[in-house]
């Protein structure tokens, strides 16, 4: 990679002293000390070494494209993450031909209208044919490429089916934590108000949803079947993201988001697919939210169906482990409790 750096550097600087070249050359005809038959022949050298680089330039980036194609995608392990996939490459597609299309005119122009002598620039104010064809055409493609993106974003963020599997996740400096609803099915409900060193989501356990929930160490899904993450942050703003599922969402302070996938492929099916044994999917932050946000990571762990219900069995709800919790709150409800930390917070404030 180093060696392509400085390739490219050398480049980019033999081009600038060819333009300071250009430039001195041009100002020396201006000024009339430079013939009209040496300016010729080097407009005919660089609109051929236009052309040269543009064939040049479409040669490589395909050639470069199809041998690294490998490294610079990963597995998709999810069936939303595959309707992702698709439009990111009908919309590399299109931008790719236009990309392309637009170069050889740009440099096909350079090569034809080179600086002849005798000849004269034509003024060609506009056509409204052609203004039209280039305004209402990009219009179209472009209008088609966000409906069909923003159909498929409605479905992701849209309700989650009755049998998804819910998983709270939750984003705070500089780590992620997961909670699980028990045998109730339902996650109890939270208040950023009893967010303590204890209880650093905020629940209230107090309630009769929330007393099974538990909060497991690793994040486990199961394969084939739909999940939602219902996302929070307690701080600042991060972003829930695991490339190999294609899903990212933003975890918003006091605005709670969402997202539903159904995983496609165990962790063992990626670790046969990719040859690595030691494969995990990871979640990590896609928002640089402080000085630890390099540490932001959690695993994931996708299970056969089966397994997935054998580990939920074996976790033990946060209140089992921690039993005084409840006891320690010195109030009987999660707002009396709430108000005599703030009745504290403010007599140290006092002081």
């Amino acid at each position: 990679m180093l060696n392509f750096v400085i390739l490219v550097s050398v480049i980019l600087i033999g081009a600038i002293l060819v333009t300071i070249f250009r430039a001195h050359t041009l100002v020396q005809v201006v000024r009339g000390n430079k013939d009209g038959e040496s300016l010729g022949k080097s407009n005919k050298i660089n609109a051929a070494l236009f052309l040269v680089f543009l064939v040049a330039g479409i040669v490589l980036f395909f050639g470069y494209s199809y041998t690294q194609f490998d490294r610079y995608t990963v597995p998709v392990a999810s069936e939303h993450g595959e309707v992702t996939f698709k439009l990111f490459w009908i919309t590399t597609a299109v931008t790719t031909v236009a990309f392309i299309l637009t170069h050889i005119v740009l440099f096909w122009f350079a090569f034809k209208y080179q600086h002849r002598a005798g000849q004269k620039a034509r003024f060609y104010p506009h056509n409204d044919k052609l203004e039209l064809l280039w305004t209402v055409v990009p219009a179209i493609v472009l209008a088609l490429l966000i409906f069909d993106g923003f159909r498929a974003w409605v479905k992701i963020t849209d309700q989650a089916p009755d049998n998804a599997e819910v998983v709270e996740i939750f984003g705070y400096q500089y780590a992620w934590a997961s909670r699980y609803p028990g045998a109730d099915g339902k996650l109890g409900p939270f208040d950023y108000r009893l967010i303590d060193t204890d209880n650093k989501l905020g629940v209230d356990f107090t309630n009769q949803f929330a007393k099974d929930d538990f909060l497991p160490r690793e994040i486990h899904i199961p394969k084939g079947k739909p999940v939602l993450f219902k996302i929070r942050a307690r701080d600042v703003i991060h972003s829930v993201y695991v490339p190999h599922f294609r899903l990212q969402m933003n975890a918003v302070p006091g605005m709670p988001t969402q997202f539903w996938f159904v995983p496609t492929k165990s962790t063992a099916d990626m670790a046969a697919e990719t040859g690595n044994p030691d494969f995990t999917y990871e979640l990590v932050c896609n928002k640089i939210c402080g000085k630890g946000h390099f540490a932001m990571r959690a695993t994931i762990v996708v299970d056969e169906p089966a397994e997935y219900e054998k580990w939920k069995a074996s976790q033990e709800s946060w209140l089992s482990k921690n039993p005084d919790y409840l006891a320690n709150l010195n109030a009987t409800s999660p707002v009396e409790a709430v108000a005599v930390k703030e009745e504290i917070v403010e007599a140290e404030t006092s002081l």
